[in-house]
């Protein structure tokens, strides 16, 4: 067995450890885990502790993969729970759909028992307020948001700089290889934005014959590339883990044009091994590994690439 999260999983990591030792079916275990994670108010880029969009409205995306079946599920623009992977599974087990967004998200978690709850943390929503007064002129706040707002769009980053996922994905005792992302995505987004949380093939993708693949930070990048399908890709055309990321972050190296920023690749293989890499950025991320033969979890730093 192996569990790797990135940083954020911190919350959840144990959890979900404990819980793969129990021999309890990996994706089960990984939303237990995440589960925590959202709850955090500390973690200020997932759930409960994330930022909000340039409206000052939370909008939660997740997804999963079954890597035994290739199931999907995934959901983005949730706005009355932040159990985003929660609700992502029961797209993947109630309805014979792949994703769900906006209202349809919420009437969904609704309807799997998760009640309505107030996702907006006071001091995420007094530092947007904060954000709009600094950019903005006094006419334009009092006409807010009744202006254009894409604008804003470059001019308004979240405080922490802070585009992270949390990403979970493992090998379970079953030999079963899936994945799991949730995120409040991008601080001060423009409205309605998906990143490459809830889209399989971009910010995950889970096979058990080969092994998975998941990214954090800027998802567009991934959305461009497909990259998360790219290394599961390569790994089926007999590519060593090693080379089948070294080969998606040339994908991303290729970008022409557009918004090109930081990205944090995590993947492992059906051998137990993993690999974390941080492209385009000053400093490694961090991610968590777990495998039975440690006494506990452990972090480390990624490779930079």
């Amino acid at each position: 067995m192996i569990l790797l999260t990135n940083v954020t999983g911190e919350p959840g990591i144990e959890t979900t450890a404990g819980h793969l030792t129990d021999g309890m079916y990996g994706l089960d275990a990984m939303i237990e885990g995440i589960n925590k994670v959202e709850a955090d108010p500390t973690i200020r880029s997932v759930g409960y502790g994330g930022w909000p969009n340039i409206l000052g409205v939370m909008e939660f995306d997740g997804g999963v993969m079954d890597g035994n079946t290739r199931e999907v599920g995934a959901v983005g623009a949730l706005k009355r729970t932040y159990h985003a992977a929660q609700v992502a599974r029961a797209v993947m087990q109630k309805l014979n759909h792949v994703m769900v967004t906006g209202d349809g998200a919420d009437r969904l978690a609704a309807e799997i028992g998760l009640p309505k709850v107030k996702t907006l943390l006071e001091n995420s929503g007094e530092v947007w307020e904060q954000k709009l007064r600094d950019v903005l002129s006094e006419e334009e706040f009092k006409k807010f948001p009744n202006i254009p707002l894409a604008p804003l769009n470059s001019v308004i980053t979240d405080p922490e700089k802070v585009r992270d996922t949390t990403v979970f994905m493992c090998k379970d005792a079953n030999q079963g290889i899936h994945a799991a992302t949730s995120t409040s995505g991008w601080g001060w987004k423009y409205p309605g934005r998906l990143g490459d949380s809830p889209i399989a093939g971009a910010g995950f993708y889970a096979d058990s014959l080969y092994g998975a693949a998941a990214c954090t930070h800027t998802g567009e990048m991934a959305i461009r590339c497909s990259t998360s399908r790219s290394i599961v890709m390569a790994m089926q055309m007999g590519k060593s883990l090693d080379d089948a990321v070294k080969f998606a972050v040339e994908e991303v190296d290729s970008l022409k044009g557009g918004f090109i920023a930081g990205l944090v690749i995590h993947a492992i293989d059906n051998k137990g091994n993993h690999k974390v890499v941080s492209y385009n950025l000053d400093e490694p991320g961090l991610y968590w590994l777990w495998k039975p033969s440690m006494s506990a979890p452990e972090q480390r730093p990624s490779e930079l690439v």
